[in-house]
């Protein structure tokens, strides 16, 4: 499943509303030329549930692609995700992508009442819902014996349209989740390390710099002779279209604890004009091979034409 690292680009959406506006807003983000429609999987600010709302986005579109970014392994059995994400893929014509990660929100984890375990307990469990993933998606029965996962002689259906298996997303921000997201992923996206549960500073200080390309390394040494076959993603947290990006960059630094040039240097800051939008991405895509690039709702309309401009190059 190799990828050719052309531009591609997706809207994390969460807007909720009745069926018709969520529906008109899927096709918008299709016909602005974006290639998937993502919803993020927490419970305190998402209106509507993911997977559920994305078979109502695919229902209503064409084209466009959907996946969860990404659904929390902690909140749902993987042989239900696997057997939820092949059911949409077959519905939408092999267009769904499985973003997951180990969950890293503390307060999903208290208002439903599940134990916040240590950040490595949590990436055990996901690798090991990974190995059941793929199981489930693969041909004939399985039977899996883990620490935290059983499956005995399971023949999961339906078989997902895309072969050999839908797209598989990983997401995280530390060594060893990058790493199992190397070794195991289609797809990697590169995150700040939330260890602490929450958006701190320390976790804006964890994007500026070199910490994106240590990021692509920790990706490296999982993927082996892989890597190439992987394509990287970035959520852009801070996108703004702006003609003086240095003036944007010194009003907004000091909300995340960094100085004007570090702000303009994270890894997950895009800010400028449409032109240095587009020489920013390239030369990024050249120094850290990222080229799946994903926005909020809140701009993608105002970065349409930086999608228009580098889609399939």
């Amino acid at each position: 499943m190799a990828h050719d690292h052309k531009f591609r680009f997706g809207v994390q959406g969460s807007l909720g509303g009745d069926v018709s506006s969520w529906q008109v807003h899927a096709r918008k983000i299709e016909s602005l030329g974006y290639s998937t429609l993502f919803m993020p999987d927490h419970f305190d600010d998402t209106v509507l549930a993911p997977m559920t709302a994305l078979a109502m986005a695919a229902e209503a579109t064409e084209t466009l692609r959907v996946g969860p970014l990404v659904l929390g392994n902690d909140y749902k059995h993987p042989a239900i995700v696997a057997k939820e994400a092949a059911t949409i893929d077959v519905l939408s014509g092999g267009r769904f992508e499985l973003g997951i990660g180990a969950g890293w929100m503390k307060i999903d984890y208290d208002e439903i009442g599940l134990t916040y375990d240590k950040p490595s307990l949590r990436i055990e469990r996901l690798d090991e819902a990974i190995q059941v993933i793929k199981g489930c998606w693969g041909k004939g029965p399985f039977s899996f014996s883990g620490k935290h996962y059983t499956i005995t002689d399971y023949d999961a259906t339906p078989e997902p349209a895309q072969q050999p298996r839908i797209p598989l997303l990983v997401g995280g921000g530390g060594q060893k989740l990058l790493t199992l997201a190397g070794r195991e992923a289609d797809i990697v996206g590169i995150n700040p390390n939330l260890r602490a549960g929450t958006v701190t500073s320390d976790a804006a200080k964890d994007t500026v710099g070199d910490m994106t390309a240590k990021k692509v390394q920790w990706i490296r040494d999982g993927a082996g002779e892989r890597f190439d076959d992987i394509e990287l993603q970035i959520r852009y947290f801070l996108c703004a279209v702006v003609d003086d990006r240095d003036s944007f960059a010194e009003a907004v630094a000091p909300g995340f604890g960094v100085d004007p040039d570090e702000a303009l240097s994270s890894g997950v800051a895009l800010v400028g004009t449409v032109d240095e939008m587009c020489d920013q991405l390239v030369e990024r895509r050249e120094k850290w091979g990222v080229s799946y690039v994903v926005v909020g709702d809140d701009v993608f309309e105002a970065f349409a034409p930086v999608v228009e401009r580098l889609t399939g190059t």
